[in-house]
């Protein structure tokens, strides 16, 4: 008999908990990835949208003897930008396509949260989906149909920022729901590099079409996110107790209970059979059973309604307890009075505007900076993405261990605004310093951003005053998100209206951006290091439980 293969006694050491444990992490880390894939093309396609004619428009020339003559040329200099960002004030309406993309995700992030804690899940994330996919391609088919007017861009860029807010509470709250306290920081960590990776791929992408037909760039990130989506709708499970059901009976928890009435027959509820022998109790779920005048009967042998890996108890007792009700969702004035959502809020409103100011701008910057095509400064541009997952890793690791997610992120922020001083006068210097700031800066900028939007969003919406409430979770993320994207929709806007005055100003921008998202987190800090336990949020008063 041939030796089990290392590779299978892996396999079978894991439980079915732990695989599907595994299953959510994956497929949420994949769902979210084609979310930033789908965002990324728009800061690769804006150096073509409005590009250097300057080689475009060399005039033709014609052999006449010996002599070469130039013919006349009827061209502008902005003959070959895409109209209407072939004005010199291009950098503006850029900017302005930007502004509307986040403005509407940061205004339906608040009422996004509010609608996932009372929707299911996985059919509110499908549709998000699918409804990102449809504008992603519809802003493509711009080029293909050669729309040139300004509202249609706007309506499309208006209405994608909005169902993409069905992303982030969704995801956050499913990987919540399945991984505890113990270790959220690396485990975050780890999961929020789909940030990246998705930035990463979407630059790939849109530029292996950018030069050729930058159409393209929308329409392949659209098909996938829509893709994803249906992907969402087979395997995505929002709880773990979503499963008991699947375990039980093999049967869905949104079928009608059976009724058991005043007289003892079938009554509307969900019970629960309490079993005791000696002073051993076993408690079991159980939806379903006979019961005539108050004799109670099991309709199933108790060996089914165990679990198979389960010892089966002779019954002597049978008790009927009555089931706690599912906890409702918390309103948005009582998410804003746990401690820390507001301080870790508007310092992620500060954070998340350097990021995206970076996501949004880094391209066009590199272009006109080194003085590269759009495709090799869309592929450079990835490096800041590569130092993100490093940063947000980082992040996670130091919280989990020293228990002090406010203390990281402020040393952090403390950091990076110098760093970011430096890039912008290295940057200039050559391809090799290049490289090296764009990854610490992409590790700094990224690190307290990936951590305040997964793990500190998770430890505050699990805070011990919900009281086991884990419905508050989707509200608490997305206010959270949602601060943080008021100030991702005003950095590019910014950077669009300083840029015109030298990228100094953009990064002076950035750098103030930094030290003021650090003071909103002093007070906790100082808390933090006064306290003489090591716990997430100890600041906050968040001791696990």
């Amino acid at each position: 008999m041939a030796p089990v293969p290392p590779g299978i006694h892996l396999l079978v050491s894991f439980n079915k908990n732990q695989w599907y444990k595994a299953l959510t992490f994956v497929l949420t880390f994949l769902l979210y990835t084609s979310f930033h894939l789908s965002r990324k093309p728009i800061s690769i396609v804006k150096s073509e949208l409005h590009k250097n004619c300057s080689l475009v428009l060399e005039q033709p020339t014609v052999v006449i003897g010996s002599q070469y003559a130039a013919l006349p040329s009827h061209r502008t200099h902005m003959d070959c930008s895409w109209k209407p960002f072939d004005k010199s004030n291009y950098k503006q309406l850029l900017g302005a396509m930007d502004y509307s993309f986040l403005c509407a995700y940061a205004c339906g992030m608040y009422l996004s949260g509010i609608i996932g804690e009372r929707l299911p899940i996985r059919l509110y994330l499908t549709m998000g989906m699918l409804a990102s996919g449809f504008f992603t391609c519809l802003f493509g088919l711009g080029k293909i149909y050669n729309i040139h007017s300004m509202g249609f861009y706007i309506f499309i860029q208006v209405a994608n920022g909005l169902v993409q807010t069905t992303g982030w509470p969704s995801v956050v709250t499913c990987i919540g729901n399945w991984f505890g306290k113990g270790r959220r920081g690396l485990i975050m960590g780890l999961w929020n590099s789909h940030t990246s990776v998705g930035n990463i791929l979407g630059s790939l992408i849109a530029g292996h079409w950018v030069s050729s037909n930058w159409g393209l760039s929308f329409i392949v990130p659209g098909i996938i996110i829509a893709a994803m989506g249906i992907v969402c709708f087979l395997f995505l499970i929002e709880h773990p107790n979503d499963l008991k059901y699947l375990y039980l009976h093999g049967s869905s928890p949104n079928k009608s209970l059976p009724n058991l009435n005043q007289n003892g027959v079938n009554a509307q509820a969900e019970v629960h059979l309490q079993y005791k022998e000696n002073n051993l109790q076993v408690n079991i779920n159980q939806r379903s059973f006979a019961v005539h005048h108050h004799n109670f009967t099991q309709s199933y042998d108790t060996e089914l309604l165990l679990p198979k890996d389960e010892v089966c108890v002779s019954v002597q007792q049978v008790k009927l307890v009555k089931s706690e009700l599912k906890p409702t969702a918390i309103s948005f004035m009582g998410a804003l009075q746990i401690p820390g959502v507001i301080e870790f809020s508007l310092c992620l409103l500060f954070a998340k505007l350097v990021s995206y100011t970076f996501l949004f701008w880094l391209p066009l910057y590199i272009t006109k900076a080194a003085h590269l095509d759009a495709k090799r400064a869309g592929d450079l541009s990835t490096l800041f993405d590569v130092g993100g997952i490093i940063g947000a890793v980082l992040a996670g690791v130091v919280s989990d261990k020293q228990g002090k997610r406010a203390t990281t992120c402020a040393v952090m922020l403390l950091l990076a605004a110098p760093t970011l001083y430096v890039f912008s006068m290295i940057s200039e210097l050559g391809l090799g310093p290049t490289i090296v700031m764009l990854l610490v800066c992409g590790g700094l900028v990224n690190g307290p951003y990936a951590l305040i939007t997964t793990a500190v969003s998770a430890d505050l919406g699990t805070h011990k005053s919900l009281k086991g409430n884990a419905r508050a979770l989707s509200t608490v993320t997305a206010i959270i998100d949602g601060t943080g994207s008021v100030g991702a929709a005003l950095g590019p806007l910014l950077a669009g209206l300083l840029s015109a005055g030298g990228w100094n100003h953009v990064f002076y921008m950035l750098m103030a951006s930094d030290f003021i998202a650090l003071l909103f987190l002093l007070r906790l800090v100082t808390k933090e290091l006064d306290s003489s336990q090591s716990h997430p949020i100890s600041s906050v008063e968040l001791k696990e439980h």
